[in-house]
C-alpha cells in the first residue's frame, strides 16, 4: 500500500509537471505590467490594444472597479494602487496632488519634447495643471453643441441650423419642434439637456462659481441666477424641455430606458446639449440621420469646456515605466484613434486639423466634425477653489438644481443657498487648515476682505 501512495504521488507531480509546461502562457508574461484605473467604456479596450502593440515592452490592462478618488488615493497610499488613474477635475487634481499620490512629470514631459501647454486644449488645463506645474495628461477634451435630427427638419421644411445664434433666435425653432397631442401631453420636444450642464450655461451669462483667488462662492450675483433661471425657463416657460414627470412618463411609455441620449437617440427630442462622445453611444443607433451645430449663446459666446486626463502614481514602482503612456496619448497613432473612436476629441489640437478628423471614411455621414473642433476654441475650463472640497461643493449646487429643476425653487433663491452654504464649507475647512488659512488670509488681505464685492 505504502508503494502504492509513492507511486501515485509521483504520478501526480509528473502530471503537474506536465499541466504546467503546456499551460497557455497568461497575457503579458515577461512584459513589464501596468494597470490603468478608467472607466469601463468599451473605447478603452481599443485603446490600450493600440498601447499594447506599440510598446510590446509593456502589458497595459484595465482595471475599471477602483475609480472612485478616495479608492485611489487610500490604495496608493497604502502602496497597492494603480500606476495610472483618470482625474476629471480640477478639485480632484489638487486632492491627488496634496494626498502626495500624482507623480509631478513636468521635467518628464519636457524632456520627451511634449509641450502640454501649447499642446492641448486650454479647455483641459486644469486638469493636468496644478500651480503651475504638470501632474499629468488629457486622454480627450470636449466642448458641448447642439445634435439634431436632420429627418425631422427635413420634415417640418426647417433647414439646417448654421453658424452661431443667441438663444432668442433659437426657442422659437425650439418651439416649433415641440409636439404635444390634443390632450397636451408631449410627443416630442424640442430640446433636451442634462442638469450637469449647468457650467455651460453658467459661462455664457458671464457668471463664476467663485471670485478669482477662490476665496469666496458667488453664485448668488445676478449672473449666475440668471443663468440657472434660464434652465429652468426652458421648461416651465418655454415648454421646449421636458419636466421631470414627463421624463419619467415618456420612459415608461417608451420602454426603452431613460437619459438624455437614449431619449434623443429614440427620436423623442428634435435636438439634444451634448458632446461628441454621445457618438459611442448613438452610432448603435440605426436609421438615424444626424447633423450638430453651435449651441445658442447667452450674453456671452463661450461655453463650458471639459474633459478627462490620466496621472501617474508616485508611489508605484512602476512610475518609470507609465511615462510610455503619457508620451503614447501626446502621439499621432493615439489621436488618431480617440478622433475615430468619437471618444470626443484628441487631446492634441493639431491631430483635429486633419481631412481624417473632417471626414472619416468609416463614418461618412458625419460631415458635422467640424463643429465640435470649431466649438473648441470657445470653451472655458472649469474654476476650482483650493479652500473647498470640490466634492462637497458639487453636492451643494446638485441639491439645489433638483429644487430648482422641480420648479421648488427659483434660480435667485437656489444660487442665493448654494453660495451661502459653499461659503459656509469654505469657513469649515479653515478651521481645520492652518495652512489653508495663512494662505487665504494673505489673499483677502491683498484683495481688500472677502466681503468686498470683485
Amino acid at each position: 500500500m505504502k508503494h502504492l501512495f509513492v507511486g501515485l504521488f509521483v504520478l501526480l507531480v509528473a502530471l503537474s509537471i506536465v499541466a504546467w509546461a503546456i499551460r497557455p502562457r497568461p497575457a503579458g508574461e515577461g512584459k513589464i505590467p501596468l494597470v490603468w484605473v478608467s472607466d469601463d467604456n468599451p473605447a478603452r479596450r481599443e485603446q490600450i490594444e493600440l498601447f499594447n502593440q506599440l510598446h510590446p515592452r509593456y502589458h497595459l490592462r484595465l482595471d475599471p472597479s477602483n475609480t472612485g478618488m478616495q479608492k485611489v488615493i487610500v490604495q496608493s497610499i497604502g502602496g497597492v494602487g494603480p500606476d495610472i488613474f483618470d482625474c476629471y477635475t480640477g478639485f480632484q487634481l489638487s486632492a491627488y496632488v496634496k494626498s502626495g499620490i500624482a507623480w509631478d512629470v513636468t521635467d518628464e514631459l519636457a524632456n520627451a519634447g511634449i509641450d502640454p501647454r501649447a499642446d492641448v486644449w486650454a479647455a483641459v488645463h486644469p486638469i493636468i495643471f496644478y500651480e503651475g506645474r504638470v501632474y499629468g495628461f488629457p486622454t480627450n477634451a470636449s466642448v458641448n453643441a447642439i445634435w439634431f435630427h436632420k429627418d425631422i427638419f427635413e420634415a417640418e421644411g426647417i433647414p439646417f441650423p448654421t453658424g452661431p445664434m443667441t438663444w432668442d433666435e433659437f426657442l422659437p425653432l425650439a418651439r416649433r419642434l415641440t409636439v404635444r397631442d390634443a390632450r397636451g401631453r408631449p410627443e416630442r420636444f424640442g430640446l433636451m439637456f442634462d442638469w450637469w450642464n449647468w457650467p455651460h450655461f453658467l459661462v455664457m451669462w458671464g457668471a463664476r462659481v467663485y471670485t478669482p483667488d477662490g476665496t469666496r462662492c458667488v453664485l448668488d450675483r445676478p449672473e449666475a441666477c440668471a443663468a440657472i433661471q434660464f434652465m429652468q425657463d426652458l421648461i416651465y416657460k418655454h415648454k421646449v424641455a421636458p419636466r421631470p414627470v414627463e421624463e419619467a412618463a415618456i420612459a415608461t411609455a417608451g420602454g426603452w430606458g431613460s437619459g438624455t441620449i437614449t431619449f434623443f437617440g429614440a427620436r423623442k427630442s428634435a435636438m439634444a446639449l451634448g458632446g461628441r462622445w454621445w457618438l459611442c453611444t448613438i452610432r448603435k443607433y440605426e436609421g438615424l440621420r444626424l447633423g450638430a451645430f453651435e449651441c445658442p449663446h447667452g450674453p456671452l459666446r463661450r461655453f463650458r469646456g471639459y474633459g478627462r486626463s490620466s496621472l501617474i502614481n508616485r508611489n508605484s514602482p512602476r512610475r518609470e515605466a507609465a511615462l510610455a503612456f503619457l508620451k503614447y496619448m501626446a502621439a499621432k497613432p493615439y489621436n488618431d484613434l480617440i478622433n475615430h473612436q468619437a471618444d470626443a476629441l484628441a487631446p492634441v489640437k493639431r491631430y483635429c486639423y486633419t481631412p481624417e478628423y473632417l471626414r472619416d471614411p468609416e463614418f461618412p455621414a458625419e460631415d458635422y466634425n467640424a463643429v465640435w473642433r470649431d466649438v473648441m476654441n470657445h470653451g472655458i475650463p472649469d474654476e476650482v477653489s483650493p479652500f473647498v472640497n470640490g466634492n462637497v461643493v458639487g453636492r451643494i449646487i446638485n441639491k439645489q438644481l433638483d429644487l430648482v429643476k422641480n420648479n421648488q425653487k427659483t434660480g435667485a433663491q437656489a444660487m442665493a443657498d448654494a453660495a451661502r452654504r459653499i461659503n459656509e464649507e469654505i469657513a469649515k475647512t479653515l478651521d481645520r487648515d492652518p495652512t489653508l488659512r495663512r494662505r487665504y488670509d494673505a489673499l483677502t488681505a491683498k484683495g481688500g476682505g472677502t466681503r468686498r464685492r470683485q
